[in-house]
């Protein structure tokens, strides 16, 4: 629909211009090789030229329907339109100080009559000349600003001015069905143009002579399902969401009801001079006082004008000339936060495309950020020229940045008709690019703040013999908050992966519940370590606990913990750190973490056997069976495959609905620890009796076992209960099979109380035979 738009304004602008119809249509025409010179000849002398044409009525249809979406846009069309007025007035005086004389203030007043159904806007701007009105609102798509600017481009000074295409008046005709406006020009009488959208329009000097001094008024007569907008909260929302940054200010109209309270006027008493002279009437000081203390309420309406806009743009000020107590205020007039901002990124890009920027990470974390990951963010304005464009845009910033709040403000992002959608332009992805950028140094300035403070609190801690409270981590209270967003990004931008890795926190076997980075992690590396390990669980707790530690702990290796369900997804996407691959000690390993000795290989060839027995007994439940050098004390523990899923994976798909865990091919191993007697008696037995149905059992009991202190969910938990019930039978001496006594039944008791209710009954009976009788 756009795009017919912008033909029909096309066709409509050339019917406009005269320089238009000097174009040959030869040059529009087929290629010259089709025709000879003689028919060449031929078509020029007798080609007619015509304007293009259109229906007045259809086309301001399809700009009023089509253009817009949202109907309060009216509103801010009117303010920008009204803000360019007095922006050229500005201007202008500056070479002619008279013009000011008309009237000083520069300011744009909203009012609405609620029983003429009429809302009226009027700035003191420059005002529009009868040609102006001709021009400007006459002729669609002709911007009175684009010509001023044209005019005015020759001088150095910069001017904010909004207006480009000609056509966001019309949005009055969203809510309107009759406009009027009245305007007053310094150097022309007061005029009225009036129009119902028609085909037609009318102008006419106003009777009235001079009633603005100078500007404009335009007064929309609203149609009949546009009266929510004769609400002035409902006008001052609007105007506070679009316009709060306009430099003028917009004063809306209130009438408030207030009680006062007045005197109750008495009426006089009538004496007559006889009865006065007869009676003597005395009136005591305090009834005097009574009636001079009586009051009564009412309710009395108080016309006044209300300033909407008082929000100042801070970001057009030089960061260098903002407070810290500037910047909270706005941050929290801006959000409704309670608590100020973690960080500030202020500044100002200029150069070929120049754009303002005032960008603000939260301390608190807004559970929206997770909670509508995937929906439109609203947490960045963009402003054009202090117009707010959208509250609903994501392409300034990746996704896994919504958490940044904030305003950006561009002269030079290239708008559409409606300006309520942008093109996908270079412009765009340049400032996209910026802003990305700054949020990721902003971001790498807290971490490196929170190191700085702490390297230098360790450095002071021992000349100083007064304790004081620790000052909180700024970045780990950044990491708590948005750490899965740098996640995120680590998943979802290789271009920035880089540097969000080195802002990835997490807890060690060495770090003592502190957290640390990367960068530490490599530090404290041992000569002979080369690999980055890590054990993704539930908790840390438990993953303190994991069987597969047991060997990096004999050999002081320091593992991380990853204990949040994202972390297997975004671990998947860091293939080296410094050049340093990352392994999951629960995933299989084809090369080992230490240096293998000859014990380990010689423990090895002797459980070759024992494993190839309990691989037979396991069947399809594990892919492999053999001797793991990561134990120490405990019997066995499964890993997954290098393909295969680990726990704690497992366990974060399962809680996805359309997940399936038992559908797919099994995918574990069970290493088992060949000196311990649990494998031991378990090879002992296999060896003398391949029927063994002990060692059996045990074979089943310690794979099932060992899916559960590996943080794998056991499916077959009756089959689990059924051996654990049988071993604890054995353990104790009793057969497994023997079951549980049956309760006896209580029959002979129960015929007792029936014969005994039965003897009463006729008892009973007897007595009441002989009473009556």
């Amino acid at each position: 629909m756009l795009s017919l738009v912008f033909i029909v304004l096309l066709g409509f602008a050339a019917a406009e211009e005269p320089e238009v119809s000097d174009i040959e249509v030869s040059e529009v025409a087929a290629p010259a090789d089709t025709f000879t010179e003689d028919e060449r000849a031929t078509l020029d002398s007798t080609q007619e030229t015509h304007e293009f044409k259109a229906e007045v009525s259809r086309l301001m249809d399809i700009i009023i329907n089509s253009l817009y979406s949202n109907r309060d846009i009216f509103l801010r069309e009117m303010i920008s339109n009204a803000a360019d007025a007095l922006d050229k007035l500005r201007f202008l005086s500056l070479t002619n100080p008279d013009i000011l004389a008309d009237k000083e203030e520069l300011e744009i007043r909203i009012k609405v009559d609620s029983e003429a159904r009429t809302i009226t806007l009027t700035d003191s701007g420059v005002g529009m000349t009868k040609t102006d009105l001709q021009n400007n609102l006459g002729i669609v798509a002709k911007s009175g600003t684009t010509e001023f600017l044209e005019k005015a481009q020759s001088t150095d000074d910069s001017l904010g001015l909004i207006g480009q295409f000609g056509v966001g008046f019309y949005s009055v005709y969203l809510v309107a069905d009759k406009v009027t406006v009245i305007s007053k020009n310094h150097d022309d009488e007061q005029y009225i143009w009036e129009s119902t959208a028609k085909a037609d329009y009318t102008i006419a000097k106003d009777p009235r002579g001079n009633t603005l001094g100078r500007g404009t008024q335009i007064t929309l007569h609203l149609k009949d399902d546009a009266e929510e907008f004769l609400d002035s909260k409902t006008l001052e929302a609007i105007t506070t969401r679009y316009s709060q940054f306009i430099n003028f200010p917009i004063l809306l109209h209130q009438i408030e009801e207030i009680e006062k309270q007045v005197p109750v006027e008495k009426e006089a008493k009538k004496v007559d001079a006889a009865s006065e002279e007869d009676e003597d009437i005395e009136v005591s000081e305090e009834e005097d006082e009574d009636e001079e203390d009586e009051f009564e309420t009412i309710v009395e309406e108080v016309e006044s004008w209300k300033r909407v806009n008082d929000a100042q743009p801070l970001w057009t000020k030089d960061p260098k000339e903002v407070t810290e107590a500037e910047y909270e205020e706005f941050y929290k007039a801006l959000t409704k936060d309670t608590e100020g901002p973690m960080e500030t990124i202020h500044f100002v890009a200029e150069g070929e495309i120049s754009f303002r920027a005032l960008l603000f990470i939260p301390k608190a974390l807004d559970s929206k950020v997770y909670e509508d990951y995937y929906q439109k963010q609203s947490n960045l304005k963009l402003y054009v020229r202090r117009v707010l464009i959208s509250d609903e845009f994501d392409d300034f910033l990746p996704q896994y940045m919504g958490f940044v709040k904030g305003v950006v403000d561009s002269d030079d992002l290239p708008l559409n008709v409606s300006r309520e959608t942008l093109a996908q332009s270079k412009v765009l992805q340049v400032i996209a690019k910026k802003l990305k950028r700054k949020v990721l140094e902003s971001m790498r300035k807290i971490a490196e703040r929170s190191r700085q403070e702490e390297e230098d609190e360790e450095g002071s801690e021992e000349s100083s013999e007064e304790s004081s409270e620790k000052p909180e981590d700024e970045y780990k209270r950044f990491y708590e908050n948005y750490g899965k967003s740098v996640k995120m990004g680590i998943m979802n931008d290789a271009k920035a992966k880089s540097k969000l890795v080195k802002l990835v926190r997490f807890e060690t076997t060495k770090s003592n519940g502190e957290l640390v980075s990367f960068e530490d992690y490599v530090d404290r590396m041992g000569e002979d370590q080369k690999k980055i390990w890590f054990l993704t669980h539930e908790t840390t707790e438990k993953a303190k606990a994991h069987p597969a530690l047991e060997g990096f702990a004999k050999r002081d290796i320091e593992v991380i913990y990853f204990t949040e369900p994202l972390d297997e997804y975004f671990m998947a996407h860091i293939h080296e750190v410094d050049g340093i691959e990352p392994a999951n000690i629960a995933k299989q390993n084809s090369d080992a973490p230490w240096k293998l000795s000859k014990a380990y290989e010689a423990d090895k060839t002797e459980a070759e056997a024992a494993c190839e027995w309990m691989k037979t007994i396991l069947g399809d439940s594990v892919k492999e069976v053999f001797h793991s050098p990561k134990l120490a004390s405990s019997p066995a523990v499964i890993t997954a495959t290098k393909f295969g899923n680990t726990a704690n994976m497992e366990r974060v798909q399962s809680a996805q609905s359309l997940s399936d865990t038992k559908a797919s091919a099994p995918e574990k191993n069970l290493e088992v620890n060949w000196r311990h007697p649990i494998i031991k008696e378990i090879a002992k037995r296999s060896s003398e009796d391949a029927e063994d149905e002990t060692a059996k059992e045990m074979t089943w009991m310690l794979f099932q076992s060992a899916q559960l202190y590996s943080g794998y969910m056991l499916h077959e938990t009756e089959e689990f209960a059924a051996r654990i019930n049988r071993a604890v039978a054995k353990g104790l001496g009793v057969d497994p099979d023997a079951k549980a006594e049956e309760e006896e039944e209580e029959e002979e008791e129960e015929e007792e109380v029936v014969e005994e209710e039965a003897e009463e009954e006729v008892v009973a009976e007897e007595e009441a035979e002989e009473a009556s009788a």
